[in-house]
Formats: C-alpha cells, sequence, structure tokens
C-alpha cells in the first residue's frame, strides 16, 4: 500500500491484487508521456467522483511529470501530487489496478499529502540530484524486492511532441462532454467502461521486443516464426459508453527462434489512432457504443460533422481500428477490422511490428473487406466479401494467389442488412449466413439501444454461390429458422458433388450477442445443405459452450476430421481449450475427444493449431500444436502456451512466461519465418 495521506487520511491509493472495476493503463511507465499523465488524472478524477462527494479539478504538469489534483470537501481545499511510481519498487506480479477507499475517521482533520516521485529506472541507477520521496510527516518506509530488469531491445518507435490543442479542438472536446455526461442515457451493463475495461479486458502499453523466459518444457523446433494475435486496446482510457468492440487494434507477437521467444505489443497505426495520438485525445466516435439512443446520435453524428468542417479528420482516410484479426496471403501480412481496409504490416528480424500502411489493392478495393478472409492452401487464392448498410449489402470478390483482386460480385439477393461477420468456403462454392443480428435502427431510436441488434422475427438463411461466380445470377438461399452464427470452423463439398457440409457454432441466445456475451451460449453444428433437395439437415455436436473453432489451416474448404475451439465460461471469458472430432458427430454423440482447463482464475483466447510438418503430405492432420495466450487473474502473470495436439489431455509441451500482462483479445495467426521473409 502506497499511503499518500498520512496520519488520519480521508483517502488512500491501494495497489493490490483484485477485481476493481477501472484499471489504469500501466501507470509505471509515464517518464515524459504527457498523455499517459493526463490519462491517469482523468481516471482518477472520475474514480473519485463516482465514490466521493467532492469537487476535483485536474491539472496534469508535464514539466514536473505530475497529477496534480486539488480535492474540495465542503470549505476545505486539499492538494495532492503523485508523481510517476516504478515497477522497481512493487511486487513483480503486480497488476495495475486502482483502487480508492475511504479511510475511518472520528474528527475532521487537516488533510496532510505527501508527494511521491521514484523514477522509472531502478533506484540503483538514479540520479543522486532527483528528489526521490518528500513528505510533510513521516512515514513508514516498506523494503520491496526489486524485479530483475527485463532486456529490452531497441524500439524503432519514439514519442512525438504532440502540438497544443486549439481553440476549435477544445471546443469540440467539450461538446463530446457535454455528450457523455448530459445527453447519454445511462450506462448499460455492456457500455459501461468500468465493467468492460476490468481484468485482463483492461489496455497496456506498447511493449518493445522483450526476451521472455521459457518455464516449462521447450518449444518445438517447428515453431519458427511468430504468433500474432489480435485484440481491442483503447489508446485514451473512454470518457462515455464504450464496447469491446470500440479498441483501437493492439498486436501482441511472440516471435520463437531456436528454442527462444520475444514478446512485442504495438498499436496498428491505423488513420484513426495517428489523428488521435497526434491529437492527445479521441476524435471519432465509437460505432458500437456511442450510437445509443436518438438524441446521442444526433448529438454525435453533428460532433463529427464539427469535427470534420474543422479538419480534424477526413473521413476518405479511414475510420477503422484494425482490431480483429491477421490475414498473410499474396506475400503481405494484413490486420484486419471489418470497417475498413486492411493494414499491411511486418516484423522486423529483431521482433518489432511495424504498420506499413492501408492497403488498397491497387485502387481496387475502395471500401471495407471482411476480417475473415479464407485462404486456399491449395492454390494460393483468397477469397474475401464486405458487408454495409446500403445495397448492395453483400459484395463478394476474391484474390488470386499473388494478392491481386478480381472484380466484384454484388449479392442483391440479400435483402437486408445482415451482420455478416463470417463466412465458409468449399473448392466450389462460398456459404454465406444470413443471420437474425444487422441494422435494427427502431431499437436505437426507442430503446435506447444500439444500432447493431437482433430481430427474432426474422428466418435465418444460408446462401450458396459458385466461388468462381462472375455475377450472383448461380446464388442459391436455403432458410434455416434459428441458425445464427457469428464464426464460421469450415466446410466442404460431399464427393458426389450433391450436397455442402458447414461446421460452425450456433447461437442459441442471439438477443444477447452484442450487449450480454455471459448469456451467450454456442453449439457447433454439423450442417449438410442438400443442392438438389433443398433439405437442410442439423446436428450438433457438442453441448459445450463452445467457439472461435480452428482447423488446420491446410483442410481449409477441405473435409477435415479436427476441431480446437475455446470454452466460454461464460463468454468472453475462455477457460480452455477442447478438441472436436467431427466424424463422430454421425454417431448422434458429444464429439469433444480432448480438453485443457486452464484452472482457476485462469483464462485464454482464440488456439490456433500450428503443424508440425506442413511440407510433408503423410502428415497426419492433427499432427501438430495448439498455441494460445492465457492469463492468471491470481497472480497477474501472462503465459504462452503450446499444447500437443494429439494427447487426450493435450499437453503442455512448453510454457513461456510472459515479461507482462497481454489482454484478452480476438483472433490470432501463426506465420513461420519462411513467410516472414517473403514479406513485401
Amino acid at each position: 500500500m502506497f499511503l499518500v495521506t498520512p496520519d488520519q487520511s480521508i483517502l488512500s491509493l491501494v495497489y493490490k491484487f483484485g477485481y476493481e472495476q477501472l484499471f489504469v493503463r500501466h501507470m509505471f511507465s509515464f517518464k515524459d508521456d504527457r498523455r499517459a499523465l493526463e490519462q491517469h488524472g482523468f481516471l482518477l478524477s472520475n474514480f473519485l467522483l463516482l465514490r466521493f462527494p467532492v469537487s476535483l479539478l485536474v491539472n496534469c504538469t508535464g514539466q514536473h511529470n505530475a497529477i496534480e489534483v486539488i480535492l474540495k470537501f465542503g470549505p476545505h481545499h486539499h492538494k495532492k501530487e503523485i508523481s510517476c511510481i516504478t515497477p522497481s519498487v512493487l511486487p513483480p506480479k503486480l497488476l495495475t489496478s486502482l483502487a480508492i477507499i475511504p479511510h475511518k475517521s472520528t474528527k475532521p482533520t487537516s488533510f496532510s499529502v505527501s508527494s511521491v516521485r521514484i523514477e522509472e529506472k531502478p533506484a540503483a541507477n538514479q540520479d543522486p540530484k532527483t528528489p526521490t520521496t518528500t513528505t510533510s510527516t513521516p512515514t513508514r518506509t516498506v523494503s520491496q524486492p526489486q524485479p530483475k530488469p527485463q532486456p529490452r531491445t531497441q524500439s524503432s518507435y519514439l514519442p512525438k511532441k504532440r502540438a497544443e490543442p486549439t481553440i476549435p479542438t477544445i471546443i469540440l472536446n467539450a461538446c463530446d462532454d457535454i455528450i457523455n455526461n448530459f445527453i447519454d442515457p445511462p450506462l448499460k451493463y455492456h457500455v459501461d467502461p468500468r465493467h468492460v475495461l476490468s481484468d485482463n479486458f483492461a489496455p497496456v502499453d506498447e511493449l518493445p521486443p522483450t526476451e521472455c523466459e521459457v518455464v516449462q518444457g521447450s518449444l518445438p523446433s517447428c515453431l519458427d516464426g511468430a504468433y500474432i494475435r489480435n485484440g481491442p486496446n483503447p489508446q485514451y482510457l473512454p470518457r462515455g459508453p464504450y464496447h469491446l468492440f470500440d479498441g483501437d487494434g493492439m498486436l501482441h507477437s511472440i516471435k520463437i527462434s531456436r528454442g527462444r521467444a520475444t514478446l512485442c505489443s504495438r498499436y496498428v497505426r491505423t488513420y484513426k489512432y495517428t489523428i488521435e495520438n497526434e491529437a492527445g485525445s479521441p476524435i471519432l466516435p465509437n460505432v458500437f457504443s456511442g450510437f445509443n439512443g436518438l438524441t446521442a446520435s444526433a448529438a454525435r453524428g453533428a460532433l463529427s460533422a464539427a469535427r470534420l468542417l474543422a479538419g480534424q479528420f477526413n473521413p476518405v482516410n479511414g475510420i477503422g481500428l484494425a482490431n480483429t484479426s491477421l490475414a498473410f496471403f499474396g506475400n503481405r501480412l494484413y490486420a484486419l477490422g471489418e470497417s475498413d481496409l486492411p493494414y499491411a504490416i511486418r516484423l522486423t528480424p529483431n521482433g518489432d511490428i511495424e504498420t506499413i500502411g492501408r492497403h488498397d489493392f491497387d485502387g481496387k478495393l475502395a471500401m471495407s473487406m471482411t476480417a475473415h478472409p479464407k485462404l486456399d492452401s491449395d492454390t494460393g487464392e483468397t477469397f474475401a466479401f464486405r458487408y454495409g448498410p446500403v445495397p448492395p449489402f453483400l459484395t463478394y470478390f476474391r484474390l488470386d494467389a499473388n494478392g491481386k483482386k478480381q472484380p466484384n460480385v454484388p449479392i442483391f439477393s440479400m435483402t437486408r442488412p445482415s451482420f455478416l461477420h463470417d463466412f465458409a468456403i468449399t473448392k466450389k462454392y462460398a456459404v454465406f449466413a444470413d443471420i437474425q443480428i444487422g441494422m435494427n435502427p427502431m431499437e436505437m431510436i426507442f430503446g435506447g439501444g444500439s444500432p447493431v441488434g437482433a430481430d427474432p422475427a426474422k428466418v435465418c438463411r444460408i446462401g450458396i454461390i459458385p466461388r468462381y461466380a462472375t455475377d450472383e445470377s448461380q446464388m442459391r438461399w436455403f432458410e434455416v429458422p434459428g441458425f445464427n452464427i457469428i464464426h464460421a470452423i469450415n466446410a466442404w463439398d460431399e464427393e458426389d458433388g450433391n450436397a455442402v457440409v458447414m461446421v460452425a457454432p450456433n447461437i442459441l441466445s442471439v438477443e444477447h450477442t452484442l450487449d450480454r456475451t455471459d448469456l451467450v451460449h454456442a453449439l457447433v453444428e454439423k450442417v449438410r445443405i442438400d443442392l438438389r433437395t433443398g433439405i437442410v439437415t442439423r446436428r450438433p455436436i457438442s453441448a459445450r459452450n463452445l467457439d472461435f473453432g480452428v482447423i488446420n489451416p491446410a483442410y481449409m474448404a477441405k473435409k477435415s476430421r479436427y476441431v480446437y475451439a475455446a470454452v466460454g465460461d461464460p463468454m468472453p471469458k475462455i477457460s480452455g481449450v477442447v478438441k472436436l472430432d467431427v466424424s463422430k458427430g454421425d454417431e448422434r454423440r458429444d464429439c469433444i475427444v480432448a480438453t485443457r482447463i486452464y484452472g482457476p482464475g485462469c483464462y485464454g483466447g482464440e488456439p490456433f493449431f500450428v503443424a508440425r510438418d506442413p511440407e510433408n503430405p503423410e502428415t497426419e492432420e492433427d499432427d501438430g500444436y495448439v498455441v494460445s495466450y492465457i492469463h492468471d487473474e491470481n497472480t497477474g502473470e501472462s503465459k504462452f502456451l503450446v499444447m500437443d495436439a494429439k494427447s487426450p489431455r493435450l499437453d503442455i509441451v512448453a510454457a513461456v512466461k510472459l515479461p507482462r500482462r497481454v489482454p484478452y483479445g480476438f483472433h490470432g495467426l501463426f506465420v513461420r519465418q519462411a513467410d516472414l521473409d517473403k514479406l513485401l
């Protein structure tokens, strides 16, 4: 505990393990970063205002690298100055959760405040001229063990000096605060940042390439490359409603070579990230949480128009987050988000992540594309689509083996805008799901909800089109009531070519998909579409709540036997991974053949399968490893796990202790070193 108000203090800052509502973005690495100071000051002020009847003013002084907070309790004014606190004086396993608790006091006392300043570098290396701890009254000193400094390589990203905010910027930011505080409807559970950013969903700062420690087993020699996972990580702590899907994309890469691992975390340098980073504050509204209710939507729309006229952003450059997934095709590696063009990235030899830029495929991709393109490893082709709120609501296209985009195929038979997050391909067809989730303006206008919602009266459909179609004339739709999928695992053609089989998790409680993921239960189903009779047959292959299913990538669009899926406990937290044998589904039995549960308080993410010998055609489908990041909420430690995909318990082959926590996220990809060397 660090006491900033000694004696009979009213408040104290408590740094501890726990499950507090708000987290501070690695406040121990402020250095000269004024933005980080401002964020911490803002968070502290909001936390106080939420819990105590105080008037408060925050003044961030970048020159003194401190936050000055003026508290007003009735007629009394009290000041405190909080400077940077370093991990060298904290337990190495400490999470950065911040709680502010009241102290019991029998009588009013003068408010005496200590000023704490400890540099980021270890105490042994401090400049003797630098003040360390100053208090107005004696305080007890508690010695803390100093963690061993982590070896780091030189970062390719250097901090940029931000320009002082202009008068229009100050005015528009004030308008944004008015919307957040007075116009927005009361925060619902799924857009309350105190809930959404709790535990290991809290954002972290960037991390330059940092060496990791293998604490169990050894890394297999075939893991020569990088596992990269994407996910939301808001650059600024939200000042209003925030949905999990609204965070800026951050890539967490663990580069493996000769049994050693290096972790690096970098933001995708999207246009949105860049302009907001330079401005020092948010500019663009959150899509999934910023338009709740007609009044708030109109106000944010007007504010965005004013920012556009003020020259704060240009929508032509894209407003996407690139926070969903990654894909490697055409000798390029992309960070993807379905609201924008893909962003090309690359890894440096030392494991750093660099954003090359927004990619439009020689001007042939004018709008967004799915975050789940499908790569046929046999042909090298990539198949993709985009969806939107205006016709055509669905547009299908493909890219050849060299990454050159082919002409669009607009699908006008998709008569309503649907939430088309994923799809599947076979060797002959592309398969789409028209589900009950889509644009729902009535809910926004009359219910104060999101413009994206569920329509329980809608009949779900599966659409099948030849994968080399040049128009939609051969598109066929099949009604499949109650079949709502967000992710598709795989699909293939039956041998006679008269039926298509798809494997995907079906969401049973679709009305909660975007707002109460903890109430969502998804059953993996095996679906057969008879192309001659139009009969659709569905069969659940497991009763467990599963999502984020993956296969051996070499079996994409081909009949596959094994699926590796994440166990919701409940979603969005993932307590383990299971292996399913899809072939057992015909026997009307649960298809789970292997399970790995991470343990109490331990949660992970999407698994990814890495083949042991992908060049050997005789290799069995499940001969390889399942990898994933996991986080122990009891200790605050994150690890990278490598599991044996063939073993009945998915035995841990190697565990790598990461130098700092990796937040929960979305989709990942393993890229072999041979492919990293080909990156354009």
